[in-house]
């Protein structure tokens, strides 16, 4: 729990761009956290990887992004929910990096797995 003290401490907000969205089957995962706004991320790119998205850290159009402001706790569980190993981030479904959105920066998760063959959105918005 240290390191989610640290992270937390770091950069205390999420980015969000797939099912965590409001009005998506996964947003009550972010039941607490504030809405701090909208952001289109030039240095994200979304792939459709089927029921959800995953995004890689490539030059876009731009990827719609919704930015919220959490804690230590909800950052633990989102961790869980995609896959997110802190010990061996590169073992995990996700990774998380942070980007920078005109609400400060942001923890962003980025799939791991390669995306050869899965078909790029190309207007950013899942």
């Amino acid at each position: 729990m240290q390191h989610l003290q640290r992270d937390i401490q770091r950069c205390p907000r999420v980015a969000v761009y797939g099912t965590l969205k409001q009005g998506c089957h996964n947003h009550y995962w972010l039941e607490g956290a504030e809405r701090i706004g909208l952001d289109h991320l030039t240095t994200l790119t979304l792939y459709d990887l089927g029921p959800y998205p995953g995004a890689k850290a490539e030059a876009s159009t731009g990827s719609v992004v919704e930015v919220y402001t959490i804690n230590a706790e909800q950052l633990a569980l989102l961790d869980q929910l995609e896959g997110y190993f802190a010990h061996a981030p590169r073992q995990g479904l996700y990774n998380r990096a942070i980007f920078s959105t005109q609400h400060g920066e942001a923890w962003c998760y980025l799939y791991n797995a390669e995306t050869k063959h899965e078909a790029r959105i190309e207007n950013g918005e899942w």
